[in-house]
């Protein structure tokens, strides 16, 4: 269960944003990231972008490494390309590397997608914070009640800004756009001192939210905007 779960939406398309904003979550120590939609394919691009960027600092073709693995079998000139050869494990890790991130990213489409109309793709997804559900949606609009009931927080894309709205005992969490010019940001949801709380970051690191506290099963409120 991840204590810290970065939290991104909205990146319509721009890959480096993408990357950036998985890049400063991972750094604020996030090892899992819930992806609220906003262009749902923009994950495959991203490790395509990451593969095509491996193999160029690896500079190294898929023939090079099959002609090394043949002479390798073959027991002919293994001396002759170590740094090539060398060059294909370090390539091959980096790839590793770049598949086992994709795996930490839980994502929902967004309404008007090929995904979003594919019965096989969930329009919703779950993750756990320390103890506590987490429900990820891109539009709002699409929760019903067993999600409401389930999960104590809610996060979804779709919004200008991040921010947190509690309406009784549950948390609507939006960690606002990264596609968004100077305003974007992301969002952290993070285990303090046993304490849920969140936390909003522009692109450039600027700290917009700074651990807002949400207690789950604390004092009820109808509607509380901060």
């Amino acid at each position: 269960m991840a204590t810290a779960l970065g939290i991104f939406g909205d990146t319509g398309g721009d890959i480096a944003s993408f990357d950036a904003a998985l890049q400063l979550l991972a750094g604020r120590g996030a090892r899992r990231f819930l992806f609220a939609g906003g262009r749902y394919e923009d994950l495959d691009e991203w490790l395509r972008l990451k593969r095509e960027e491996a193999r160029a600092q690896a500079d190294y073709s898929n023939g090079d490494f099959l002609e090394d693995v043949s002479r390798y079998l073959l027991g002919l000139d293994q001396l002759e390309r170590p740094a090539a050869f060398g060059s294909a494990w370090e390539l091959a890790r980096a790839i590793e590397d770049v598949m086992l991130m994709k795996d930490k990213v839980v994502r929902t489409p967004e309404r008007g997608s090929l995904q979003y109309q594919d019965s096989s793709v969930p329009r919703k997804a779950m993750d756990i914070v320390g103890d506590v559900l987490c429900c990820v949606v891109h539009d709002k609009n699409d929760l019903d009640k067993d999600d409401m009931v389930n999960a104590a927080v809610l996060v979804h894309g779709k919004e200008g800004a991040p921010k947190v709205v509690q309406i009784g005992p549950r948390y609507f969490v939006t960690p606002g756009r990264v596609k968004g010019g100077s305003k974007s940001s992301v969002g952290l949801l993070e285990v303090v001192d046993r304490q849920l709380v969140f936390s909003a970051f522009s692109l450039d690191g600027a700290t917009l939210i700074d651990r807002q506290p949400l207690p789950i099963g604390g004092t009820k409120t109808k509607l509380s905007v901060k």
